[in-house]
C-alpha cells in the first residue's frame, strides 16, 4: 500500500510537472512574441487585442473550457474500471459535443461582437480582433476534447507537445500578421481620416490571427497522434470481453453533468477578469477620463501586467489538471491518507514556486518591463509591484479549485467564486469611486479576489476531507526565503547598475543571484527535506546536487 501511495504521488506530480513545464515554455514563448507585438501596435493596440480575448475567453469558457477536465474525468474512471469500448464511446460523444458547442459559441460571437464591443466594453475599434477569433472557438473546443482524452488516459505529452507548438505558430504569425495589418490599417485610416486607430485595431487582428493559426496547428497534431493511438487501443478494445456498455445518451448525460459545475466554476473564476475592464471603462468613463486615456491604461494592465503573471500561473494551471485523476480516484476507494498527501504535495510545490515568482516581480518590476516592453513607465512598474502578491493567491486558488474538483466536490469552487466575485466588484467599484485609483483600483481588487478565493477553498477542503494545510514549511519558509532573496536581489541589481548601468546585464545577473539564494534558503531552513525532494521529478539528481553543496544531509 505504502508503495503504491508514493508511486501515485510522484506520478501524478511528474505528470503535472511534465505540463507544468511544457505551460512555461509556452508562457515563455507568449512573453517573447509579445515584447515585438507591444512594440508594433502600441498600448491603444493592446487594449483592442486584451478586450477581444476577454471577450473570447469568456464564450470560450462557457463552450469547450471545462471538456478538457471532465473529459478526462470521465476516460480516467472507465479506464480504472478496463472499459475501454466505453471509452471510445466517451470520445466520439465529447467530440461531437464538442463541435455542436463551439460552433454554437463561434456563431454568438459573430453576430454580438458589434453590440457587445460598442456598449458594454466601450472599446468598438476591437470588433476587428473580435472577428478574427470566432473560427477559433470551433477549433479549441474539438482541440480540448483530444487534450482530455489523453490525460484522461495518464499521459500529459500530447497535450503538452501540442501547446508548444501551438505557441509557436501563435508566436510566428501574430507578429507577422500584426505588422502586415498594421500597415493596411495605416493605409485605411488615412483615407477614413482616423489613421491611428485603424492601424492599432488592424495590428491587433493580426494578433488575434496568429492565434487562430496556433490553434489549428495545435489541433491538427493531437489529431495525427490520435489517429496513430486508435490503431492501438482499438487493438487493446478486441480484446476486452464483452460487458454491457453506456449508450451515447447516457454518455452525454454524465458529460453535461460533469460539466455543469466545472463550467459555472471556471466561468465565475474568470469572467472577473471582463467584468473588471466593463466596470473600470464605464466607471472611468462616467469620471470623466477620455477613451483614450483609460484604452492606453488598460493596454499596460493587460498586454504587459497580465501577462507577466500569467507565466508562473501556468504551472498552478498544469498542476491542477494532472492532480484531479489520482485524486478522484483515492478520494472513491476512500483512501483518505492518500488524498490529503496528494493535496499537501501540491499545495507545497506551488508555494515554493509562486513566492519567490511574486517576490521577485515586485522587487524588479521596472527593470523587467525595461527588459521586455522597453517600458520605464511609473505607472506600469507601479502596476507589478502592487499586484505581484496576485501570483501567489492566483495559483494557490487555481491549485484548490481543481483540488475540489478532484474530491468531487464540484459545487464548493462555484460557490466560493460566486461570493468572491461580488465582493471584489464592491471593491473594485469602491476603489473607483472613493479613492479615485483608476487602474490601480482594478490590481487591488483583483488581487482581492484571488485571495477571497484561496481562503474560501481553504475552508472548504478542510469541511471535505478534513485536510487542514501545514503552515510552517508550506508558507513561512517559502516565505521568509523569497524575502529575503529580494533584499539580495534589489541588492544585486542597486550595485549592478552603479558599476555597469545596463538594464538587460544587471536584470538577467539579478534574477540568477535571486534563485541561488532561494535556492539555498530553502534547504537551509528546511523547507524541503530529502524524502519530499525525491518525489519530484528528477528527484535524484536533485538530491546528489544538493547533497554535493552541503544543503541536505548525507
Amino acid at each position: 500500500m505504502g508503495t503504491r501511495r508514493k508511486k501515485s504521488s510522484a506520478g501524478f506530480l511528474m505528470q503535472g510537472s511534465i505540463l507544468a513545464v511544457a505551460s512555461i515554455i509556452s508562457r515563455i514563448i507568449g512573453l517573447v512574441y509579445r515584447v515585438p507585438l507591444n512594440n508594433i501596435i502600441g498600448d491603444t493596440g493592446n487594449d483592442y487585442y486584451t478586450t477581444a480575448f476577454e471577450i473570447y475567453n469568456i464564450l470560450l469558457i462557457i463552450s469547450s473550457y471545462s471538456l478538457p477536465l471532465a473529459v478526462s474525468k470521465l476516460v480516467s474512471a472507465n479506464l480504472s474500471q478496463g472499459r475501454r469500448r466505453n471509452i471510445y464511446r466517451i470520445l466520439k460523444c465529447a467530440l461531437l459535443f464538442g463541435a455542436v458547442t463551439g460552433t454554437v459559441a463561434a456563431a454568438i460571437l459573430y453576430f454580438g461582437a458589434d453590440f457587445i464591443t460598442n456598449v458594454i466594453m466601450k472599446t468598438p475599434y476591437s470588433i476587428f480582433a473580435v472577428r478574427v477569433l470566432v473560427p477559433v472557438l470551433l477549433i479549441v473546443a474539438v482541440l480540448g476534447v483530444i487534450r482530455g482524452f489523453f490525460q484522461g488516459l495518464g499521459t500529459m505529452m500530447p497535450s503538452a507537445v501540442s501547446q508548444i507548438l501551438e505557441q509557436i505558430a501563435n508566436a510566428v504569425v501574430s507578429v507577422w500578421a500584426a505588422y502586415v495589418l498594421y500597415a493596411q490599417g495605416m493605409k485605411i485610416g488615412a483615407v477614413l481620416g482616423n489613421k491611428e486607430q485603424y492601424a492599432a485595431a488592424y495590428g491587433a487582428s493580426g494578433g488575434t490571427l496568429g492565434t487562430g493559426v496556433g490553434a489549428l496547428v495545435g489541433l491538427l497534431f493531437v489529431i495525427f497522434v490520435l489517429i496513430i493511438y486508435l490503431k492501438v487501443f482499438k487493438r487493446q478494445m478486441k480484446k476486452e470481453r464483452r460487458g454491457t456498455e453506456d449508450t451515447y445518451r447516457e454518455i452525454l448525460r454524465v458529460l453535461i453533468a460533469t460539466i455543469i459545475p466545472v463550467l459555472l466554476s471556471t466561468t465565475i473564476y474568470n469572467c472577473n477578469a471582463l467584468l473588471d475592464q466593463a466596470l473600470y471603462k464605464n466607471i472611468a468613463a462616467f469620471q470623466g477620463y477620455a477613451a483614450e486615456q483609460y484604452g492606453v491604461w488598460n493596454g499596460i494592465y493587460g498586454m504587459k501586467y497580465k501577462t507577466l503573471l500569467n507565466v508562473p500561473l501556468s504551472i498552478a494551471s498544469a498542476m491542477a489538471a494532472s492532480c484531479v485523476p489520482s485524486l478522484t480516484a483515492a478520494y472513491s476507494s476512500g483512501d483518505i491518507k492518500q488524498v490529503k498527501m496528494e493535496i499537501n504535495m501540491a499545495t507545497r510545490f506551488i508555494s515554493v514556486i509562486s513566492f519567490p515568482c511574486a517576490v521577485g516581480m515586485g522587487v524588479l518590476a521596472s527593470p523587467i518591463l525595461q527588459l521586455l516592453f522597453s517600458d520605464s513607465t511609473e505607472i506600469a512598474a507601479q502596476m507589478l509591484r502592487v499586484g505581484a502578491v496576485s501570483v501567489i493567491f492566483f495559483s494557490l486558488s487555481t491549485l484548490s479549485n481543481g483540488l475540489l474538483q478532484g474530491i468531487n466536490r464540484m459545487k464548493e469552487p462555484v460557490k466560493n467564486a460566486a461570493v468572491a466575485l461580488v465582493l471584489h466588484l464592491i471593491v473594485l467599484a469602491v476603489l473607483m469611486f472613493a479613492f479615485d485609483l483608476n487602474i490601480f483600483a482594478v490590481v487591488i481588487a483583483n488581487a482581492s479576489f484571488g485571495l477571497l478565493m484561496c481562503l474560501f477553498n481553504a475552508r472548504s477542503l478542510y469541511k471535505y476531507s478534513r485536510y487542514r494545510q501545514e503552515i510552517k514549511k508550506t508558507f513561512l519558509v517559502p516565505g521568509v526565503s523569497a524575502g529575503v532573496m529580494g533584499v539580495a536581489v534589489w541588492g544585486c541589481y542597486t550595485l549592478l547598475m552603479m558599476v555597469l548601468p545596463n538594464n538587460a546585464v544587471a536584470t538577467l545577473f539579478s534574477i540568477t543571484v535571486g534563485i541561488i539564494v532561494y535556492v539555498v534558503l530553502l534547504f537551509l531552513l528546511k523547507g524541503m527535506t530529502e524524502h519530499e525532494l525525491l518525489k519530484f521529478p528528477k528527484g535524484k539528481s536533485l538530491v546528489r546536487i544538493a547533497k554535493r553543496f552541503h544543503l541536505l544531509r548525507k
